[in-house]
C-alpha cells in the first residue's frame, strides 16, 4: 500500500514544476518516482515474481524498438557533427526514467488489488492537489514563488497551462473509468473527480484539451452503445432497447435535421469559436501559425537526416516570432510524431503509432470504453504537444496494456470462487 501511495503521489506532483527549488532539475514528484523505482526494483529482484507477462512483452518490445531508433539517430547526429550533448542527456534520462517506470508498473502490479488501489490513490491525491491549486488561484491560500495564472489561463503549480491540461485530459476519462466500475461511494467519488478535472482542464483554456474531450466523449458514447448491445446481461434490458432505437432512428433523424443544421451552421461555428482560447482571435491564429511552421521545420529536418533521426533532444531552430530571443535553443516541434521523427526517424514513429493503436484496440476488445476514449484523447493531444516525457501518459499506457491483456473472466466462474 505504501509503495502504491508513493507512486501515485509522485505522478501527481510531477506537474508541480513551480514548486521545484532553483537550480535543481528534479522536483518532489520525480524524487518520489525514483524512490518508488528503487524500492520496487529491489522487491522484484528478491521475489523474482513477474506479473502481466503479455503486457510486459508488449511494452518491452516498444521500448527496445524505440531505444534502437534513438541510438541510430544519435550515431547519425555524431557522424554529422550535430550532437547536442546536454539536451541529448536530458531527454535520454527522461526516457530511461519513464521506460523503467512503465515496465515496473506492468511487471509488478496485480490487476485485482495493487493496480486498482494505485488508481484510487492517484485520484485522491489528484483531487486534493486540484483543490489546493484552485484555492491558490482564487487567493484563498498563497504559496511563495507560485503564480497559478499564466495571463488569464489557469496553470496551478505547473509552469505551463498545457501541462496541467494534459493531466486533465488523462485523468478525466480515468476518473470516469473508475466511476463506472465502482459502486456506492466509489461511483460518487469517481464522478466528482471526473467533473472537477474537466472544469480545471477548461480553465487552462487549452484548445487541444477541448478538442480531445469532445472527441473522447463522442467515442465513449459510441463504445457504450456497442457494449450495451453486445452484453448478455443487457441484451433484453430497457437500455438495450433504447440503444437499438437510437441506432435505427439515427439515419432518418439525421436526414430530417440536415436542413436545420445547414441553416444554423454559422451559430454552431460561433459556439465553437467562443469555446476556443481567445474566442478564436489572434491568440488562436498565432498559435496555429506557429505550430504549422514548427511542423514544417521538423519534417524538413527529419528528411534531411534520412528519416533516421538525430537522437534524443530538440533539434529545431528558434521559430521566427516576436521576442524569439527568450526561447530556448534548440527548439522542439511541440508535436509527438514530428518530435519523435526528428529524434528516432521513421522507425520511432512506427513504434509510437503501434503503441497507441495497440492500447486502443486492447481497451476496445476488453470493452473498457472509458480507457479507449482516454487513448483517443491522448492521440489528439499528441498532435500538438510532445507527451512522451510525462509519467501520467505512461501510467495510462501501463494501465491500458495490463487491463486489456488480462484474460477475460469465464462466464461460468462464480463470484468469490
Amino acid at each position: 500500500m505504501i509503495t502504491n501511495a508513493l507512486l501515485s503521489f509522485g505522478v501527481v506532483l510531477t506537474t508541480a514544476s513551480q514548486l521545484r527549488l532553483p537550480g535543481i532539475p528534479l522536483g518532489v514528484g520525480e524524487i518520489c518516482l525514483v524512490l518508488w523505482l528503487i524500492i520496487v526494483s529491489l522487491r522484484a529482484v528478491v521475489t523474482g515474481r513477474i506479473c502481466n507477462a503479455t503486457a510486459l512483452l508488449r511494452i518491452g518490445a516498444f521500448w527496445v524498438c524505440l531505444s534502437f531508433a534513438l541510438s541510430v539517430g544519435t550515431c547519425v547526429a555524431y557522424l554529422s557533427q550535430e550532437l547536442d550533448l546536454p539536451s541529448m542527456l536530458h531527454d535520454a534520462f527522461a526516457y530511461l526514467l519513464v521506460a523503467a517506470f512503465t515496465c515496473l508498473i506492468v511487471a509488478t502490479m496485480e490487476t485485482n488489488v495493487a493496480l486498482r488501489q494505485t488508481q484510487w490513490f492517484l485520484i485522491v491525491f489528484w483531487n486534493i492537489a486540484l483543490v489546493l491549486q484552485i484555492a491558490a488561484g482564487w487567493s484563498i491560500i498563497s504559496l511563495p514563488s507560485v503564480d497559478p495564472w499564466y495571463w488569464d489561463r489557469f496553470r496551478g503549480w505547473a509552469e505551463n497551462p498545457n501541462q496541467i491540461a494534459l493531466y486533465c485530459a488523462v485523468l478525466t476519462p480515468l476518473s470516469l473509468s473508475l466511476a463506472l466500475s465502482a459502486k456506492g461511494f466509489g461511483r460518487i467519488a469517481g464522478s466528482f473527480s471526473c467533473l472537477l478535472t474537466f472544469i480545471v482542464g477548461r480553465l487552462t483554456k487549452s484548445d487541444t484539451f477541448l478538442v480531445a474531450m469532445v472527441t473522447a466523449v463522442a467515442v465513449f458514447f459510441l463504445l457504450r452503445l456497442r457494449s450495451w448491445l453486445t452484453s448478455p446481461q443487457h441484451r433484453f434490458s430497457l437500455r438495450s432497447v433504447v440503444a437499438v432505437l437510437v441506432i435505427v432512428a439515427a439515419v432518418p433523424l439525421a436526414l430530417t435535421l440536415a436542413p436545420y443544421a445547414v441553416a444554423t451552421a454559422d451559430e454552431f461555428e460561433g459556439l465553437a469559436i467562443s469555446l476556443a482560447k481567445d474566442r478564436g482571435g489572434e491568440a488562436t491564429k498565432r498559435t496555429a501559425s506557429l505550430r504549422v511552421q514548427l511542423w514544417e521545420d521538423a519534417l524538413h529536418r527529419g528528411l534531411k537526416a534520412g528519416s533516421l533521426g538525430l537522437g534524443p533532444g530538440p533539434h529545431l531552430e528558434k521559430p521566427n516570432v516576436a521576442d524569439n530571443r527568450l526561447l530556448p535553443t534548440p527548439f522542439e516541434a511541440h508535436s509527438t510524431l514530428f518530435d519523435i521523427f526528428t529524434q528516432g526517424g521513421l522507425l520511432a514513429v512506427i513504434a509510437v503509432c503501434s503503441l497507441f493503436a495497440s492500447a486502443f484496440l486492447l481497451a476496445f476488445r476488453a470493452k473498457l470504453d472509458a480507457l479507449a476514449a482516454l487513448f483517443v484523447a491522448l492521440a489528439i493531444f499528441s498532435i500538438s504537444h510532445f507527451i512522451l516525457r510525462h509519467p501520467i501518459v505512461w501510467f495510462a499506457f501501463a494501465l491500458g496494456l495490463i487491463l486489456g491483456s488480462a484474460p477475460a473472466p469465464s462466464p461460468h466462474t462464480r463470484i468469490g470462487s
